[in-house]
């Protein structure tokens, strides 16, 4: 080869930073007859690798010190047709699957063994995402299609590109409201420093019809507590709604692995009380699934703070009375009109029946003492006649604390109260007065009703664990009476 076909052909050869710093030494080393321990020194090679540099240098010039592998298709790259033939599969047979099952899917209907990551990044290629692709992700494809939008000549193109924008966009469609009052009932928590110097929680029901705030109540966190008093409120004041809709918390979530005890799983609480009352529960991780309540609670910041400061509220106490009065006012003002021939609110149970339902159920044994421990405080069932029943150790129980926190057991088919046993007596029968024996006062017992049959609330809780901890059973396949009890 001669010289000015060989500087022609270095001219040629485009070399990376690193081959191109090796490239300068050597071609210095060589011009110069300089030191070759020097130049092995700052590659960070051998001096036998020197010599054989300075070899391929004087062959082949440049070209020697590009990679082997330069422009070289790998023998395992999938070729353009199986490539083509994965994206035509997603977008005909597989559409909405996301990358990772789409993989398993090719494995086992296409036999096309690829992993997940190559299918991201040929459907990626297509301008193609995962239904959970996160926001990140679609911010970076929005930015490519606007660039190739600017790019084209082609209106048809460019139109093509501007609905595939308009299709990345996370929007949510609006639709009509509730036809009746009571048809769907939106819930939720918010936090911020309503009044005080402390962060607590508003929860907050709003009929979907309507908008007319049907429950409120102050807690210090997002519980069930809370819930269940907003519940009250609205069997209180209206009836049995048709169904609640709200979001994916706690309260919402059935059991989780790591919950200690049963009394604090409160989906299967929350969820047994709607049970009873024939309420359907629907759950959603969306915000904008339920944008009344959202759009409440950015009126409320803007006002309902305002008004606690003014009143001067600075317990949850005082905040939950000035919140009764001040949701009449309100709904006076913003509320729409309610019509109450079209209401599919039922009639609610008695005082009685709800402060029953409202209530939070345990299983615990009886232990060797004839007692029985809930809370770290030991109890004694006690009969109607106000004398204590004894059973024998490890007998199941279930214990009902209910809405006014009364406390009632459930053994086989009876129904007892529990009295606390006192870590010490109050008095003593060989010192102090002498009393007359008197006999056992007689203490209200609830009759047996269907949310305290043990079996029934068995039953329930295992349907929790069967459909696991994140999918959420349909209504209708919780296996049940459709009895209501009143």
């Amino acid at each position: 080869m001669n010289l000015f076909a060989r500087e022609e052909l270095m001219r040629k050869v485009e070399l990376r930073m690193n081959e191109q710093q090796k490239y300068d030494i050597i071609k210095k080393l060589v011009e110069s007859n300089g030191n070759k321990q020097t130049a092995a020194i700052r590659l960070g090679c051998s001096y036998r690798n020197v010599n054989r540099l300075i070899k391929g240098y004087k062959e082949k010039g440049k070209a020697f010190f590009l990679h082997g592998n330069r422009n070289r298709v790998p023998v395992h790259k999938l070729d353009a047709r199986t490539r083509e033939n994965i994206a035509t599969l997603y977008v005909t047979r597989y559409e909405g699957a996301n990358f990772t099952h789409f993989s398993e899917l090719l494995k086992e209907r296409e036999g096309i063994c690829v992993s997940k990551t190559t299918v991201r990044n040929i459907l990626m290629e297509k301008d193609l995402l995962s239904p959970m692709a996160t926001r990140k992700t679609r911010k970076m494809l929005r930015k490519r299609l606007e660039e190739q939008k600017a790019a084209t000549c082609s209106r048809k193109e460019r139109d093509r590109i501007h609905n595939q924008i308009i299709e990345l966009e996370e929007a949510h469609p609006r639709r009509a409201r509730k036809a009746h009052f009571g048809e769907l009932i939106q819930m939720d928590a918010s936090t911020t420093i309503w009044f005080g110097d402390k962060k607590t929680y508003l929860h907050l029901a709003v009929d979907d019809c309507t908008g007319t705030i049907v429950g409120a109540w102050f807690d210090e966190q997002e519980t069930l507590n809370g819930y269940y008093n907003v519940l009250q409120q609205i069997l209180e004041n209206h009836g049995i709604p048709y169904r609640f809709l709200t979001d994916q918390r706690t309260v919402f979530e059935y059991r989780r692995k790591q919950t200690p005890s049963l009394e604090k799983d409160t989906f299967t609480q929350f969820g047994y009380a709607c049970r009873q009352l024939g309420i359907d529960i629907r759950t959603s991780s969306t915000p904008q699934t339920k944008g009344r309540v959202e759009r409440m609670f950015c009126t409320l910041k803007s006002r309902l703070l305002t008004e606690l400061g003014i009143e001067g509220a600075t317990t949850t106490e005082q905040a939950n009375e000035f919140l009764n009065q001040y949701v009449k006012k309100f709904n006076d003002q913003f509320a729409h009109k309610i019509d109450y021939t079209t209401s599919v609110f039922e009639s609610s149970p008695s005082a009685e029946k709800v402060n029953l339902i409202l209530a939070v159920l345990t299983q615990r044994r009886i232990d060797s003492g004839h007692c029985l421990r809930f809370q770290n405080t030991f109890y004694r069932p006690v009969n109607a006649q106000g004398c204590p029943v004894y059973y024998r150790k490890g007998t199941t129980c279930m214990v009902i604390q209910a809405f006014d926190h009364s406390l009632y057991t459930s053994i086989g088919k009876q129904v007892y109260v529990l009295d606390e046993v006192a870590e010490q007596a109050s008095h003593s029968r060989d010192f102090g007065r002498q009393e007359t024996a008197s006999t056992p006062e007689k203490r209200y017992v609830p009759p047996m009703s269907h949310p305290w049959k043990t079996q029934t609330f068995e039953n329930y809780v295992r349907s929790q664990k069967h459909y696991g901890e994140k999918e959420r059973p349909p209504f209708d396949e919780i296996i049940y009476s459709q009895e209501i009890y009143y």
